[in-house]
């Protein structure tokens, strides 16, 4: 799976790594939808390394379509609910 980090670029990510991204996927989602801003910030941080440390870089030139899309580290709780699809960033 190709993984896109707003404003970074872009990872290769095997698909055995998605049980470990959606609980942190998870706990972001009920942190946004209890307003826990420190939490949200945490955890947003969490996933994001767990994507760099886990993934492949793509090199800056690879222009390969992105099948997940994740928010910059410096994104808003608002910004990043706009992103959310139902079961949250990571489908699954």
């Amino acid at each position: 799976m190709i993984v896109r980090i707003m404003g970074e670029g872009q990872v290769e990510l095997g698909d055995e790594h998605l049980p470990e991204l959606n609980k942190l996927d998870d706990e972001l989602l009920a942190e946004m939808e209890g307003g826990d801003e420190e939490g949200f910030r945490r955890t947003l941080g969490a996933l994001l390394e767990a994507v760099r440390r886990l993934g492949k870089p793509l090199p800056d030139e690879a222009l390969e379509p992105s099948e997940l899309i994740l928010p910059a580290p410096e994104a808003t709780l608002d910004e990043v609910k706009e992103m959310l699809k139902d079961d949250g960033l990571i489908p699954g």
